[in-house]
């Protein structure tokens, strides 16, 4: 079977369905479209689901090929989209104001979905049980922990899981695949410094929380530098601070908000302990108080090393010996397919749509990001050649 073939020759379908979804972005758990044209296209071509996490879903296809193991693997694709004004000039572009697919997942949905019409027309290539995830929110709190929590994994169980990613800085064509760490962490924290506020000249009858709050910026620098291993990716990042009305008034408080990135499960609760140590260490230094809160967002995103030996072998298929890359390092953003790799083994690659000559060049999460649509096809054929393989080695 020449998935590569079968998915070249429906290219035109999966471009007008990523185009579709291009036009009509939707965000974080609010994707009522884009779940009823998924289900559409499902229903269509007669594949069961059943819905998740208000507007998730997932396809079901079983396999008619008899084997003594049957397994249960699941793909996944995310399909909201970013507040992003889209300027690009295009038939395409976002037709909803200050909404935009900025990072691909209309190319993931797209590309799933091409996916399930390949392996439902060829069920007697295999035998278990294929899950086809489509979820909602990515781009904020995850909907990966809600389907989870709604059993999306069980029923039957799923034994392993793949995902996939646009990335537009290599070419189309390529896919790069990491074993262990693939991405980082994230913990958002917010800090409220309480002192006491007053005159601008009469700094002594206050407890300055503008001047703590300088204190602590810095000091929180050296989780980093000084308190991780220097060879262990982490960052530490204040990206907003609030405080004051006037140059004359000294503010009884001011709140810092920023996140901890970090590559381990060790240095994210060291990074998490420290922060408070220090900022309360300080606040008590200058007769301040603080108040403290650390969210725990997305996990680390592990790959399974036999699920990337397993990728790598049906992606060559598709792309060649020279089309499969190592990606060499971890990318300290965050991916809420771990989710799903923290529950079963799992892998996660990247998928080529750099195009110079087309002019495809911009960053993700960009008002001009756009992918080389010649990647769909290729998406979809490493991802059935996955399945097949998983399913009947």
């Amino acid at each position: 079977m020449n998935f590569k073939n079968e998915a070249i020759s429906m290219e035109k379908e999966l471009i007008s369905i990523r185009r579709y979804l291009h036009q009509h972005p939707e965000l974080g758990f609010e994707e009522e479209n884009t779940s009823r044209y998924i289900k559409e296209i499902l229903t269509r071509e007669g594949i069961e689901y059943k819905e998740f996490a208000k507007t998730g879903v997932c396809g079901i296809i079983r396999g008619e090929k008899k084997l003594e193991n049957e397994k249960v693997v699941a793909l996944r694709a995310d399909i909201d989209a970013l507040p992003i004004e889209d300027k690009k000039s295009c038939k395409y572009s976002s037709r909803i104001s200050g909404k935009m697919h900025a990072c691909g997942h209309d190319g993931h949905t797209a590309i799933l979905l091409g996916v399930s019409i390949l392996l439902n027309k060829h069920k007697e290539l295999f035998g278990g049980t294929v899950k086809l995830i489509f979820e909602p929110a990515e781009e904020t709190t995850g909907g990966a922990k809600n389907m989870i929590e709604e059993g999306v994994l069980k029923n039957p169980n799923v034994d392993a899981i793949c995902g996939l990613h646009v990335d537009e800085c290599f070419n189309s064509g390529e896919i790069k695949v990491r074993r262990g760490t693939v991405n980082a962490a994230s913990n958002p924290f917010s800090i409220k410094i309480i002192g006491s506020g007053g005159h601008g000249a009469y700094p002594k009858d206050t407890v300055d929380p503008i001047v703590i709050a300088g204190h602590i910026i810095t000091s929180l620098q050296d989780i980093v530098s000084r308190e991780i291993n220097p060879l262990n990716p982490a960052v530490v990042t204040i990206g907003s601070i609030h405080g004051g009305t006037a140059p004359n008034i000294i503010p009884g408080e001011v709140t810092l908000s920023g996140i901890i990135r970090t590559m381990s499960m060790t240095d994210r609760e060291f990074a998490k302990k420290r922060l408070k140590e220090i900022v309360d260490g300080i606040c008590l230094t200058f007769r301040a108080k603080a108040e403290i809160e650390i969210e725990d967002s997305y996990p680390c995103l592990y790959n399974d090393d036999t699920m990337v030996s397993l990728l790598e072998s049906s992606a060559k298929k598709v792309l060649g010996e020279e089309g499969v890359k190592v990606q060499e390092n971890p990318k300290m953003g965050v991916e809420s397919f771990a989710y799903f790799a923290n529950e079963v083994p799992a892998v996660f690659y990247f998928l080529g749509c750099r195009n110079e000559t087309k002019g495809i060049i911009h960053p993700a999460h960009n008002s001009l990001f756009d992918i080389d649509e010649e990647c769909l096809s290729l998406g979809v054929a490493i991802q059935c050649e996955f399945v097949v393989d998983y399913l009947t080695r």
